[in-house]
């Protein structure tokens, strides 16, 4: 009979460190889940941020944009162009021109 009761409780220390060591690694399985999760769920904020950063800044150049879009519809901006860049002037109007001066912004192109 004391072979028999070595014999129990032998099989019940083998099985309770093969059930301690499938649990061992469950846990750690489930740990390392845990963290690659936090770690997945970090990266999702930091590109979430960014891409709300990227949103508002575009959301400003659609602002300027927009405002810029108005301002070349009114005449002071078409006679602005007119003057500057195509060296329009009004007519019987007379420009004197300053030769002494070097940032001439009407004759850019003859020097």
């Amino acid at each position: 009979m004391d072979g028999e009761i070595m014999k129990g409780t032998k099989r019940k220390k083998g099985r309770f460190r093969i059930r301690n060591i499938i649990l061992l690694i469950l846990a750690l399985h489930i740990g390392r889940i845990f963290i690659s999760q936090g770690i997945l769920i970090r990266d999702l904020k930091h590109k979430r941020q960014q891409k709300e950063e990227q949103i508002s800044q575009l959301e400003e150049e659609i602002e300027e944009l927009e405002e810029e879009i108005k301002t070349k519809g009114s005449l002071n901006f078409v006679e602005k162009v007119a003057r500057e860049d195509l060296g329009m002037v009004r007519p019987r109007e007379i420009i004197y021109i300053d030769r002494n001066r070097n940032d001439n912004g009407l004759f850019k192109f003859r020097k």
